[in-house]
């Protein structure tokens, strides 16, 4: 398309060197993914700097590049006529703006939910995309197990772990949209929020589960955390809220008043919606529903105490967008859940090996507390230590295991660019006896997997957890492939009939 420049003010533009029109076809951040007739935009990251990468883009195509260094931007442009060289104040906020305009601001042709917390994220999102599709809301769902339509999973490249850039994001929009899904729901991390990721994005809803100490690699100090969170708030017309969350909760009660909808699931006075009398079983859980002075059993097919919150805020999802308890209450048992929460996976040995990816004390915590609440003869649990949070968070999670299992296996996830052996001491540091006879390491993800699998035994629950996402481990930059099911899998032999 002909993109004129000089119409983008709204991108804080400060200076154009070149031509003012350009015909533009695509849109890239990594000069490898630039194509012919490419705006490339120039992030200066944890890692890169885009500007070193700026030649390149040129080479394969871009004609627009975007940045904020006034100085460079005269040189290239001196250097290559025919480009235009893009001078903004802040390049993620522009690129929020530009991507919006490129694919025709598609996050408002459908509903739009953003979910923040420390936990529960994947979760919410996956119950909330489950509810409006069974209600007759086609959703799809963008966050860490990966980008579905209401219908599947769908192959796409994704920029992050979690919440995509803005580039991204449009895109898939853009995507949801001509598949005739009619909302998305998204996981929009602290980071992202941080990032401007969601930059120009006005929510339909916005979810808050809990809040605890997490990112803080990232954010330096808890207050910088909380605040980056509390914004999602500020661009979205409906707010639902977590009143036992002693993190947040208080803070959006009085933020977000005449634009929510809250919940609770310890009886709080001022929730408008509670579940009580929760009864968890192995095939999933029932409570008494007390909405509106009414008291309805429900069952839904998820398991564990904390999943019933999560259920909760999926609830008031769909009690903002119009639809009435009774069609909610009608599908609840139809609900799915996430990939990689509480996946039960039952071996030939009577044993059950548990995948849920609780990679947070709080949320490792919570999991041990339902876990406990099944049969079993031993407890196995692998934790993790990962190398791309928080070094301060992985003796906690240690503290957090210790005394609670009868095995513990140490290991790595994500290793970025640490050595592993670095990331797996830094756990053991948590623990009073790091040198137990019931601890054990290993160094890949994949060799943890393995060790926890040898040390199960009959009747055993083997409790794999922490941050596996995307199928993948980031090692140095690169996704490795990486798939804790197909090494479950492989492990066991079919049984021959």
């Amino acid at each position: 398309m002909m993109i004129y420049l000089n119409d983008f003010q709204h991108m804080n533009i400060e200076h154009i060197f070149g031509p003012s029109q350009q015909i533009v076809n695509h849109l890239a951040f990594h000069s490898k993914r630039v194509e012919p007739h490419s705006a490339f935009f120039s992030i200066k990251g944890e890692t890169f700097d885009g500007d070193y990468y700026i030649e390149e883009a040129i080479e394969r195509g871009a004609n627009v590049i975007v940045g904020t260094d006034p100085s460079l931007f005269q040189y290239l442009s001196y250097r290559n006529p025919y480009c235009t060289f893009v001078v903004v104040k802040n390049i993620r906020q522009a690129m929020a703006s530009f991507s919006k305009f490129f694919y025709d601001a598609p996050d408002e042709k459908i509903k739009t939910i953003g979910v923040t917390g420390t936990n529960g994220k994947t979760t919410v999102t996956a119950y909330v995309r489950s509810l409006l599709t069974l209600l007759g809301m086609p959703t799809g769902s963008i966050g860490t197990t990966g980008i579905w339509t209401s219908k599947k999973k769908i192959d796409y490249k994704k920029s992050t772990p979690t919440t995509p850039e803005s580039l991204d994001l449009h895109q898939i929009f853009r995507d949801l949209y001509e598949m005739n899904d009619e909302a998305a729901v998204m996981e929009v991390s602290s980071i992202a929020l941080d990032q401007h990721r969601v930059d120009g994005i006005y929510f339909d809803v916005a979810i808050h589960t809990n809040f605890s100490e997490e990112h803080l690699e990232y954010h330096k100090t808890i207050d910088h955390y909380k605040e980056c969170k509390l914004r999602l708030f500020e661009q979205a017309k409906n707010k639902v809220v977590n009143l036992d969350d002693k993190g947040m909760g208080e803070d959006l009660q009085e933020k977000c008043a005449g634009s929510m909808i809250s919940y609770s699931i310890e009886s709080h006075p001022k929730a408008d919606l509670k579940a009580e009398n929760i009864e968890v079983i192995e095939e999933g859980s029932f409570f008494n529903l007390i909405y509106k002075g009414e008291s309805y059993r429900v069952y839904v097919p998820v398991y564990g105490t904390y999943n019933v919150a999560n259920v909760l805020s999926a609830i008031c999802t769909a009690l903002h967008l119009g639809y009435n308890i009774y069609e909610v209450l009608a599908v609840l048992p139809e609900l799915e859940g996430p990939e990689g929460r509480f996946q039960v996976i039952q071996t030939p040995h009577n044993q059950k090996v548990i995948l849920d990816y609780a990679h947070t004390p709080v949320a490792l915590n919570r999991l041990l507390e339902e876990v406990k609440k099944l049969d079993y003869n031993r407890l196995i649990v692998m934790i993790a230590g990962i190398g791309i949070r928080d070094f301060n968070k992985m003796p906690k999670m240690a503290a957090t295991i210790e005394g609670k299992a009868d095995e513990v296996v140490v290991t790595v996830d994500h290793p970025g660019y640490n050595d592993p052996q670095t990331v797996v001491d830094q756990v053991l540091t948590g623990f009073q006896q790091p040198t137990a006879p019931n601890i054990h390491t290993s160094l890949t993800r994949r060799e943890g997997v393995l060790k926890s699998l040898e040390l199960g035994e009959e009747n055993d629950i083997i409790l794999l957890t922490s941050g596996c996402i995307n199928n993948a481990q980031i090692v140095k930059g690169e996704e490795i492939p990486h798939s804790d099911e197909e090494i479950i899998h492989a492990y066991f032999p079919p049984v021959v009939q």
